[in-house]
């Protein structure tokens, strides 16, 4: 099957975790909205299928979005979650946690207003990170450090992948001061990232670098 990834086309952002197992996997997908005229296709699936708002995926007839839940779909179709229902169910729960942590590395830097530009909310961002940094961060790092997960690789060690790539860009200060309580997610991040599919990913113009547009931002007075 080839599937149909509809995301904004400038940012990694939700659907990078979409677009990292279906590149480990080897798939046959199209990024859509970075193609001609793409913005076009992507708004108008969005309004036919009745879409909030993208990451989405076509596969066939069905029309899938919210990360985890697309996740949850193609894991086992690209072998990358277990075959029993509960450790799927199990898969997906946890995936759901890093959509949880990934609203609060966002608030961050907008704390008050999502339509607010940072410079509108500064001292509120510069609170709300000290707080992510020394309460937030340790507790999700030190859960999914902690959590003993399948053997064989699955969607899961991806997206943990993708959370320390970026947390790395937007907290470089503060991650390089941490990351030694966690050298199980660290050696999980450099396993994934010496996988040959996903390290020749990684290395072409297909993966969008980090910007100050997407989730993951950088911004110096936030990493104290």
């Amino acid at each position: 099957m080839r599937y149909e990834l509809y995301y904004w086309p400038m940012i990694q952002g939700r659907g990078e975790f979409i677009r990292l197992a279906l590149e480990d996997a080897g798939a046959d997908y199209v990024d859509v909205a970075r193609r001609p005229r793409g913005m076009q296709a992507m708004m108008f699936q969005m309004k036919r299928n009745q879409v909030f708002a993208p990451p989405f995926l076509r596969a066939g007839t069905l029309v899938i979005a919210q990360t985890a839940m697309i996740l949850h779909y193609l894991g086992p179709r690209l072998g990358l979650a277990p075959k029993s229902v509960a450790q799927r169910l199990w898969l997906h729960q946890q995936q759901l946690t890093i959509s949880d942590w990934l609203v609060e590395v966002h608030d961050t830097h907008h704390p008050v207003g999502s339509e607010l530009y940072y410079e509108d909310q500064k001292p509120e961002s510069r609170r709300r990170a000290a707080d992510f940094r020394s309460a937030r961060l340790p507790k999700f790092l030190g859960y999914f450090e902690r959590l003993e997960r399948p053997r064989r690789v699955t969607y899961l060690d991806l997206s943990l992948f993708q959370m320390v790539e970026g947390l790395r860009y937007a907290f470089p200060r503060t991650m390089a001061r941490v990351e030694r309580k966690y050298p199980k997610l660290v050696a999980n991040h450099e396993r994934m990232a010496a996988r040959p599919r996903l390290a020749a990913y990684l290395a072409s113009k297909r993966r969008i670098p980090f910007n100050q547009q997407g989730i993951f931002r950088h911004y110096s007075a936030l990493d104290a």
